[in-house]
C-alpha cells in the first residue's frame, strides 16, 4: 500500500515565518481546489474562498485585527491563543498572519448550521496539499474571531462579502523561511486525541 498520502499528512506542520514572494500561481491553484474539492453538508458547496495576496489589503487587515484585539480585554477561562493575540495587540508590535504573502480566508452563510465544518474540511484539504508542494501554511483564527467586528465586516464587504457571509476560518500560505526553504517537517509526539475502541 502506498503510505505517501499519510505521510503528507503526518508531517504537516504549521509554519509561522515565510518568505516574501508569492508562491508560484500553480501550486496555489492546487492549494485552492483541493480545498474546493472538501466535503460540505449536504455536498452544499457554499463556502467562498478569498485568496489575498495585494500587500495592501494585507496590510488593512492586519491593521484591522490589531486595533480591535488592542481595545479587548482578557477573561477567565478564555482560549490561551486569544489571549495571547489580545496581548500582543497592546503592545503595538502584532501581526497575526505572521507577514504571510498569501491569505486564504474562507466565508460561509453566517446561518447555514454546517458553516463552520465546511470550511474546516476545505482549508485541512488545504494545508495537505501544500505540504506536499512544499509550501508553509498556518491555521489563522483570529478573522473568525472577529468576524462580527464592524470594522472587519465594513472592509471585507469592500472585498466583495456578502450581507449574510461571515468569516469561519482563514489560512496563512508561502513559502516557510528556513534555511532549507522547506517546511519543517518532524511529527510532533502525539500527547492527545486518544482513540476510544468499541468492539
Amino acid at each position: 500500500m502506498d503510505n505517501q498520502v499519510f505521510e503528507t499528512i503526518r508531517t504537516r506542520r504549521s509554519t509561522r515565518s515565510y518568505k516574501k514572494e508569492v508562491p508560484d500561481k500553480v501550486q496555489l491553484d492546487m492549494v485552492l481546489e483541493a480545498g474546493r474539492y472538501a466535503p460540505s453538508g449536504g455536498n452544499s458547496q457554499s463556502a467562498r474562498f478569498f485568496c489575498i495576496t495585494n500587500t495592501i489589503v494585507l496590510d488593512d487587515l492586519a491593521e484591522i485585527v490589531l486595533k480591535s484585539f488592542a481595545e479587548m480585554e482578557e477573561t477567565p477561562g478564555m482560549y490561551r491563543s486569544k489571549v495571547s493575540s489580545i496581548r500582543r495587540a497592546k503592545t503595538g508590535n502584532y501581526r497575526y498572519d505572521y507577514h504571510a504573502p498569501v491569505l486564504v480566508v474562507a466565508v460561509n452563510d453566517r446561518d447555514y448550521g454546517n458553516s463552520m465544518a465546511d470550511c474546516s474540511c476545505a482549508l485541512e484539504n488545504m494545508m495537505i496539499m501544500a505540504n506536499a508542494l512544499d509550501l508553509g501554511t498556518c491555521w489563522i483564527n483570529q478573522l473568525h474571531w472577529l468576524t462580527e467586528d464592524e470594522a472587519l465586516l465594513k472592509y471585507l464587504k469592500t472585498l466583495g462579502l456578502k450581507d449574510n457571509e461571515r468569516v469561519f476560518a482563514s489560512l496563512a500560505v508561502g513559502y516557510p523561511e528556513t534555511e532549507s526553504g522547506l517546511p519543517v517537517r518532524e511529527p510532533l509526539p502525539r500527547t492527545g486525541n486518544a482513540i476510544v475502541n468499541i468492539d
